[in-house]
């Protein structure tokens, strides 16, 4: 039932893969465009996961996040179809989290690393650059926090 949602998944996929090909095929690596303040378009490869986080353990880290994430992948999918028919939000969120899992899982494959290009800064401190998959990523995990809030109420109203 809840199934119907992997349309979001797709949408996401799409969206980012062309951004990262836009990004890829139009600028050069390390180069910055600025927006507004606060905010520019900087091209980078992150050969880790969030955060950079085991970018510069020698190489192994491609495998063990590709596997990782397509193990999530599954996951994920499986989780969608136990979802009882009200729980939206829930399957809401998981689309979005597969869809940026995926995107990012691409990228790991194909590249070794992940195309990240959304700068976010204030004066000089930079939050680690980021890209299409990793805010739907974002977004569906706080969909989840905020479901997990209202979860008693979801269930009340569907008895």
């Amino acid at each position: 039932m809840m199934m119907k949602w992997l349309w979001l998944s797709v949408v996401v996929l799409i969206l980012d893969q062309l951004s990262k090909i836009w990004i890829d095929t139009t600028m050069s690596l390390y180069q910055s465009i600025p927006v507004f303040p606060g905010f520019s378009i900087t091209y980078a490869h992150n050969y880790g996961a969030a955060f950079s986080f085991l970018s510069d353990a020698g190489g192994w880290q491609r495998w063990f996040f590709a596997i990782l994430a397509a193990t999530i992948s599954i996951g994920l999918v499986i989780w969608m179809k136990q979802l009882k028919h009200y729980e939206t939000l829930s399957a809401i969120s998981l689309s979005l989290i597969l869809g940026g899992a995926i995107g990012n899982l691409i990228d790991r494959v194909i590249y070794g690393y992940v195309i990240d290009f959304f700068d976010v800064y204030y004066q000089t401190y930079h939050w680690p650059v980021f890209n299409v998959a990793d805010s739907a990523i974002t977004i569906g995990v706080v969909f989840m926090l905020y479901e997990s809030f209202t979860q008693n109420e979801q269930e009340a109203l569907a008895d």
